[in-house]
């Protein structure tokens, strides 16, 4: 049998309790993620499993009843952050995750990076004039690069904010849909307005859109122009053919700035073209002011068991 070590952990009043979660859902997670176990006592727990898991739990606990302290409230979200960096040795950086607001949403709540992967992606869209964020559903590509968009746009660094993706999984249907080209390609974009009501509330996302502060439109659109001081967002590259690709990243103009989001393992292109995300990231990745980040299934910051689905498709297709 396996040593065995017991630990307990403390709070200070009633009021801590809450980095426990909602009827304890938080160390649930911890225990299960662990292979440990956990008995709260009031203000005390006990934990009792392998001596290097147990010290993770407890460092994972001492750093969030420290957050909370700072008045940051924590959510699953966080607990989930702090498991992953834990597995990958990482646990010291997880506090400065929370050093820097990137912006407050349409209630004041301030939006942070949840992750490292998160982090060295809008480190690298600061940096770069066009980013490549490159990975899996659910690691807040789509999510932190509005953000970082609006940031943008408050700071005055930019006039306008170009959010665009190709309508490829509409096909050849797009034309049998009902209403005019604005309704028949709106469900595509529909990631992006979710994201922008989010971050600046419904009213002010449609006043800006109105005053063509933001433009939202597919990626067709883009021909023939040159986007001067814009954050331009192109969602979903994966579905961009090689043409439409190099059509889009040879529209940056002065003062402006391209990220560039996509997930290789879900493109939907007709089988006889090819993917101008493949293809960029073997053809750019070396050239200055370019940056690329790749994502994983750790850097997943939707519920815990979608991380598990795609390592899971991930080892699948490994064996293929």
């Amino acid at each position: 049998m396996s040593e065995q070590l017991t630990k307990s952990f403390q709070l200070e009043n009633n009021d801590d309790a809450v980095i426990f979660g909602i009827n304890d859902a938080n160390l649930d997670l911890l225990a299960e993620k662990f292979q440990i176990l956990i008995h709260p006592f009031g203000n005390q727990i006990d934990l009792k499993g392998a001596p290097d898991k147990i010290n993770l739990v407890n460092n994972i606990l001492r750093i969030l009843l420290k957050l909370h302290h700072s008045g940051i409230q924590i959510g699953q979200a966080d607990v989930i952050s702090a498991i992953q960096m834990a597995q990958a040795g990482k646990l010291d950086y997880f506090s400065d995750l929370y050093n820097e607001i990137l912006v407050r949403d349409a209630n004041g709540k301030p939006i942070r990076v949840r992750n490292l992967g998160q982090r060295n992606y809008a480190k690298a869209i600061l940096k770069n004039d066009i980013t490549f964020g490159i990975g899996p559903a659910g690691t807040g590509k789509t999510y932190l690069a509005v953000v970082m968009a609006v940031a943008a746009l408050k700071k005055g660094q930019v006039k306008k904010l170009i959010l665009t993706r190709p309508a490829v999984e509409a096909g050849e249907n797009l034309g049998f849909l009902p209403g005019d080209l604005k309704e028949k390609v709106d469900p595509y974009l529909r990631p992006i307005y979710d994201a922008l009501y989010a971050i600046l509330g419904t009213e002010h996302t449609n006043r800006l859109l109105e005053r063509g502060v933001i433009e939202i439109a597919p990626l067709a659109y883009m021909r023939g122009r040159t986007l001067d001081e814009a954050f331009v967002l192109l969602d979903e590259a994966q579905n961009t053919t090689q043409e439409q690709m190099k059509m889009f990243l040879t529209r940056l103009g002065f003062g402006s700035k391209m990220v560039v989001n996509g997930d290789p393992t879900q493109i939907d292109l007709p089988r006889h073209s090819h993917s101008g995300l493949l293809q960029v990231n073997g053809l750019l990745r070396n050239l200055p002011h370019i940056g690329f980040i790749d994502f994983d299934a750790s850097d997943v910051v939707r519920h815990p068991v979608v991380a598990e689905i795609i390592a899971a498709y991930d080892k699948n297709r490994s064996k293929e």
